[in-house]
């Protein structure tokens, strides 16, 4: 697939890359009598994106702009911004289709940066708010209408909470819940904060927060930081982007970026929400946003932060109970422990509400 791709030389390797819960990524060299080029290929998994053809719509949209726009405002920039570029096929297209009927993409890879599981210290919390907030803003005019729905109901928490409930019915989810007081203590957990995840659509729905473009994947592994300045150059993986609330975006954010245990963290004790990460993401996110957010959207940054771990662990603990078909696992229960990691967090959120509400108050 890698040699359907207009990129110079020849293919002399393609090795798996990253570690995306969804999707197969490869880094592939290429090299020719003087130079090698590098460039990530990646296969969209169609039991996900029943649509994969939409991803690629949003993709050049996205692409085309922000190069335009991080073009322009270069000369005024304090770094260098960066966005993978698509890379044609040798017939022109965006993508490539295969034997099953799979679509692959080819995109630049951002060369000297690095990606981290976790956040590493205050600085590079900054820098992740920062490179969220600059992405944010540069595709913050551009009209929702020209962007399809890649995952449709992809962040609203309402839905998924529908589909737990349902998973929570059905044959092997009343096995697995027989079976384990965790997953009980979990269902038993959302239920009681179920009115909780109809906050940001219900506000939504009353015309107190719009619809814009937004990331929705903003997690820590997908800030590129630049191994020079060792400042944020890029945000990563647009498989996402669509018509949503920025809440998701800055909710994931801190959702990710805020815990330094990790999404898998194997002792759930070490599992908090650090309110000094908070305020380093906040600080970078709001002096690239504080142009175009508005007050109404503000007032509601507590709740989106409180409820993205909860709606992830609502994901986690219906997938567990349908029986590990959409994130990919890789040990028994795993989804149960992500959910039971992701309630934690939600707990530490909870405890520390007039903290976070305080460093959201500031400009």
């Amino acid at each position: 697939m890698a040699r359907h791709f207009a990129v110079p030389g020849q293919i002399v390797s393609a090795r798996p890359f990253g570690s995306g819960n969804v999707n197969d990524t490869y880094l592939v060299i290429s090299r020719t009598t003087y130079s090698e080029v590098r460039f990530i290929l990646q296969r969209i998994r169609k039991a996900v994106f029943a649509e994969p053809v939409n991803i690629m719509r949003n993709m050049r949209i996205i692409c085309d702009h922000c190069h335009a726009k991080m073009e322009a405002e270069q000369a005024e920039a304090d770094r260098v911004w960066q966005l993978p570029k698509i890379i044609e096929t040798e017939d022109g297209a965006d993508f490539a289709i295969d034997a099953q009927g799979d679509l692959w993409r080819a995109i630049s890879h951002i060369a000297s940066a690095t990606a981290f599981e976790m956040v590493q210290n205050l600085e590079h919390a900054q820098e992740a708010g920062e490179v969220l907030g600059h992405f944010q803003r540069l595709i913050s005019d551009i009209p929702t209408e020209k962007l399809v729905y890649t995952l449709p109901g992809f962040h609203v928490a309402p839905r998924y909470l529908e589909h737990l409930e349902r998973a929570a019915t059905t044959p092997l989810g009343q096995t697995r819940l027989a079976a384990s007081p965790e997953a009980q203590d979990c269902l038993a957990f959302v239920l009681a904060r179920r009115e909780k995840c109809f906050v940001l659509e219900n506000a939504r729905e009353k015309g107190l927060l719009p619809l814009r473009p937004v990331h929705g994947d903003p997690k820590v592994g997908n800030i590129m930081i630049d191994e020079e300045t060792k400042r944020g150059t890029c945000i990563v993986d647009l498989d996402t982007v669509q018509p949503g609330l920025i809440h998701y975006d800055i909710g994931d954010c801190m959702r990710s970026c805020c815990n330094p245990a990790g999404e898998d963290a194997m002792d759930l004790d070490a599992v908090r929400f650090d309110t000094r990460l908070c305020a380093a993401i906040y600080r970078g996110y709001f002096h690239e946003t504080r142009s175009f957010v508005t007050a109404a959207e503000r007032e509601y940054f507590y709740e989106a932060i409180h409820l993205l771990p909860l709606e992830l662990g609502i994901r986690f603990l219906a997938d567990y109970l349908a029986g590990d078909i959409y994130f990919k696992v890789r040990r028994p229960a795993h989804n149960l422990h992500r959910a039971l990691v992701q309630f934690k967090l939600t707990e530490s959120v909870e405890a520390q509400e007039r903290e976070v509400r305080k460093i959201l108050e500031k400009d």
